[in-house]
């Protein structure tokens, strides 16, 4: 059935293509929103009531398209639940639309009274029309099955759904979240679309959220389609040290490909993610691959009350460029090493609802190798001045993740602990204040899904010039000056030991373990 409709848009979209030329570059949007909630999601409401606060959540999002639009943007992505909101039941989710497959050519705008009612459709197409441009949405959607069902009671399954919205108004394509988050699972069912579409503007993909954690779709899609760009409606709340929002995504897309991520705006729930302060669109939510700036002119940043808009130049099709970076063996210095184990004295502590394994760094420079199980951790480092009431460790977690999803990991982290008390080391860390003048942090990792991670003082994201991520797998410094590390960490995932659900059918994926993380 995918592939059935997947070839009926890429054929049109070949054709717009032939009609209109592709393009060079492309001007993406990402907007950051604090969505109109509901007094109380647990309440039943009125469809009525239901879809007046949706709507002013639209009228939101209208003006910030518009402004988009007016900058010459080509295509804005939309947060994960920010026209419907979240943290409800099944009998309490309100106002859910049916949304056909592309392959019926519809045009809401144009037609919204074809298959049931779809007010909010209908609008995001206008949108899309009015103002010439492509736009990613997500919205909740219902789709009716058989009532036996154990997964849909009231007969029909629920889903989290993105949409695309060409700039001519036409549904692209759609995109159900794969991997629910915990507490989604009470109100939606995992979808099966994998959707990948080609425009003037480059191959895209689409996925939601804890989806990017997934080897299905984040991998199938990134990989194994051979996507330029990711597209990333997302509602992530920021969990340190080793989940905060832009700095994870940034991983993510250095080690992959281009990813264009919009999340919504909520500080009671740490939520928040477009809004971090970094040099470029291209670091703070389009980051790049390893050696490969993606960004040709600096961000554009747009703010009003409640919401604010980013904006950057990109490469359309940067799998054709000459400087497309070569494969990573990411654990081939690591393999190389011999322990160094002297002078340390390894501790537990907790990162996350993980026991990692960690040791402490004693000197100002230093040379040290952490196991747990089958990954071993290994620092080389100098420090500007160890300041004896600051405390950094090293470690190492080789482990299947259990709170909200099963995912297998293997993470090695060089970090600031809390307090000198080494107990602390893996809890959240408001700064760091120790600077390093030279670093390099290599692991044994079995996968090569490794999302390097490199977060400064004031959860800043490290420039590219200062490190880098070289060919043998390490993370390294390469400017001379000192960074002020708050957290390092090369996020590795094992998609090969996850549990039925999340990594679909566990055991061979052996093939990708020489690759790079979706390269060829």
């Amino acid at each position: 059935m995918i592939t059935s409709y997947f070839l009926k848009y890429v054929a049109i979209f070949a054709l717009f293509v032939l009609s209109v030329g592709a393009l060079d570059n492309s001007i993406p949007a990402v907007y950051e929103h604090a969505a109109i909630l509901p007094n109380s999601t647990k309440t039943p409401v009125s469809k009525e009531e239901a879809l007046l606060l949706m709507h002013k959540n639209v009228d939101v999002l209208e003006k910030t398209v518009k402004l988009a639009a007016r900058q010459s943007a080509h295509i804005t992505v939309i947060p994960e639940d920010e026209i419907y909101g979240w943290v409800f039941t099944r009998e309490t989710i309100y106002h859910l639309e049916d949304t056909p497959l592309p392959d019926v050519n519809w045009i809401p705008c144009k037609d919204p009274h074809r298959f049931t009612y779809t007010p909010v459709q209908e609008r995001l197409s206008c949108l899309a029309k009015d103002n010439s441009i492509y736009m990613v949405a997500n919205i909740g959607e219902k789709k009716p099955c058989n009532a036996s069902d154990i997964n849909s009671p009231d007969g029909c399954y629920q889903y989290n759904t993105d949409m695309v919205f060409d700039s001519e108004d036409s549904l692209v394509t759609c995109c159900h979240k794969y991997d629910l988050f915990e507490p989604e699972m009470q109100s939606v069912v995992p979808g099966d679309l994998e959707p990948t579409f080609e425009t003037p503007l480059g191959k895209f993909g689409l996925f939601t959220c804890f989806d990017i954690l997934s080897r299905d779709p984040a991998v199938v899609v990134a990989k194994d389609s051979k996507v330029d760009t990711v597209l990333f409606p997302t509602a992530w709340s920021n969990t340190l040290p080793l989940l905060s929002a832009v700095p994870f995504r940034s991983a993510w897309a250095r080690a992959s490909v281009t990813l264009l991520g919009a999340n919504v705006h909520d500080t009671r729930n740490h939520v928040t993610g477009d809004s971090h302060r970094s040099e470029s669109l291209c670091k703070g939510v389009a980051s790049t691959r390893p050696r490969q700036s993606r960004c040709v002119t600096s961000t554009r940043r747009q703010e009003t009350v409640g919401v604010q808009l980013l904006l950057s130049e990109l490469k359309s099709w940067p799998r054709s460029e000459p400087t497309h970076p070569a494969a990573v063996d990411c654990s081939a210095y690591a393999q190389g090493d011999k322990p160094v184990l002297s002078e340390q004295s390894d501790f537990p502590a907790m990162t996350y609802f993980d026991e990692f394994t960690f040791t402490e760094l004693k000197r100002n420079t230093g040379n040290y190798t952490v196991c747990q199980k089958d990954l071993c951790c290994h620092l080389m480092y100098t420090m500007s001045e160890k300041q004896p009431d600051k405390e950094y460790a090293l470690g190492a977690f080789d482990g299947l993740h259990t709170v909200d999803g099963q995912y297998y990991l293997q993470v090695c982290t060089l970090l600031n602990c809390q307090t000198p008390d080494v107990g602390t080391c893996g809890e959240p860390v408001g700064s760091a204040f120790t600077n390093f003048r030279e670093f390099f942090l290599s692991g044994t990792c079995e996968t090569c899904y490794v999302f390097p991670q490199l977060i400064l003082r004031g959860n800043q994201l490290a420039p590219e010039r200062r490190y880098e991520v070289s060919r043998d797998g390490r993370s390294r410094s390469r400017s001379g000056d000192s960074l002020p590390i708050f957290v390092m960490a090369p996020y590795g995932r094992v998609c090969e030991k996850d549990p039925p659900r999340l990594g679909q059918e566990p055991g061979n994926y052996s093939d990708s373990l020489s690759l790079a993380p979706f390269q060829d």
